[in-house]
């Protein structure tokens, strides 16, 4: 029997401004992953290295997906 694996935001609108959402987003939780470290004295300059990673990685996820997901949109309108 095989599961129809169905998206978590179906149906959800396109934010106004998803790029920049998910930029501001990621930056928060880039940020948030620094202060953990700081306030634990755990090693900061990993957790910046590990930040920015985190950061780039999510937001060319972010970005890629919302791509997808605009042209899907412009081709179901073109029909």
């Amino acid at each position: 029997m095989r599961r129809r694996r169905r998206p978590l935001v179906a149906g959800l609108p396109v934010p106004k401004h998803p790029f920049r959402d998910s930029a501001v987003f990621n930056g928060v939780l880039s940020l948030i992953i620094v202060l953990v470290a700081w306030i634990t004295n755990g090693p900061v300059g990993k957790a910046v290295a590990f930040a920015v990673v985190f950061f780039v990685v999510a937001t060319t996820w972010s970005w890629w997906r919302f791509r997808l997901r605009l042209a899907r949109d412009a081709r179901e309108e073109s029909r």
